[in-house]
């Protein structure tokens, strides 16, 4: 399955700081949004569903410490946040 991905300018600013910050992580990035778009439940993103206020969204992991969250709708895939495991739950 294929998915169509979609991120409002708050995610995508948020992803740009990032990679400022680090040039490396935009490969880990743009590796991870691969996987996504192919399966979003692909073993290596350890993709879980949250619970709590979040209980509409999934987690996955980018890096050890950043997680990306997004919700699903039928084939459309939404990137809400990334940040570390304090800043996105």
């Amino acid at each position: 399955m294929i998915m169509t991905i979609k991120a409002d300018k708050p995610f995508i600013k948020k992803v740009s700081k990032y990679f400022k910050k680090d040039q490396a992580l935009k490969k880990e990035y743009l590796d991870c949004v691969s996987k996504i778009i192919k399966n979003p439940f692909d073993p290596s993103l350890k993709t879980h569903k949250l619970t709590g206020n979040l209980k509409d969204r999934y987690a996955c992991s980018l890096t050890h410490d950043i997680r990306i969250t997004f919700t699903l709708s039928g084939d459309t895939l939404y990137l809400l946040n990334i940040g570390s495991h304090d800043e996105v739950y």
